[in-house]
């Protein structure tokens, strides 16, 4: 039988979890976990779907993609894509030419966020943003992971030494002439660290690939 919800307004929802005895009102749950959650988190938080249903008929938060809800009166996200993504598959790291992207070592626009996920694991699509999933072994996926925060969301994307290392083994797929380019931007920062970066070749297997344009480029 199908559960069809009415328009309710906020201050019946206070109601209902006064009358029931939730400690944490559903606005404040969403608040601790930066203003944006997935349907499944909240329910797990104790905010059934009536609630989540009759928040967004009150217009205190919105749907910002499928299955993922936001307060409405938070701040522009700065990276949106980035979030939905990261709040939509947690296990996945986002790679390749999102990650050059993000740490600013290519020039590319990347219209399709790249993730990583586990040999084992299950993706699916989201209406948005596009994203295209690459297969890692256990260890290319564990190695070089590093943790951001982006609005009080957590989201893992690789280090520019393993993202690099990642280009050059897709180098197929996402095209040769990008990799050049991002290891010059590279290697000019003054952070840049070699030996990082061949130790990233050597997991990745692509040490011999990668050391003629490496020696080219210092």
């Amino acid at each position: 039988m199908e559960i069809r919800h009415t328009a309710t307004t906020y201050k019946q929802v206070e109601t209902f979890c006064l009358e029931s005895k939730i400690k944490e009102l559903p606005e404040e749950i969403f608040r601790k976990h930066g203003g944006q959650l997935r349907m499944s988190e909240a329910i797990k938080q104790g905010i059934t779907r009536y609630m989540l249903y009759s928040l967004k008929d009150s217009g205190v938060i919105e749907q910002a993609s499928r299955g993922i809800y936001r307060l409405v009166d938070l701040p522009p996200i700065s990276n949106p894509d980035l979030v939905t993504v990261s709040l939509c598959f947690p296990n996945a790291v986002i790679c390749l030419v999102f990650a050059l992207a993000y740490h600013y070592i290519t020039t590319q626009i990347p219209h399709i966020v790249s993730v990583a996920v586990s040999r084992d694991s299950r993706t699916s699509s989201l209406d948005h943003p596009p994203i295209q999933a690459y297969r890692f072994s256990n260890d290319a996926y564990e190695s070089g992971i590093e943790e951001y925060s982006i609005n009080g969301i957590p989201i893992k994307v690789y280090s520019p030494e393993k993202t690099l290392a990642d280009c050059f083994k897709f180098h197929n797929k996402i095209g040769m002439d990008i990799v050049p380019e991002a290891l010059k931007l590279y290697t000019i920062r003054k952070e840049a660290n070699l030996g990082e970066l061949l130790r990233y070749a050597k997991i990745c297997r692509v040490e011999k690939v990668m050391r003629p344009y490496l020696e080219a480029t210092v």
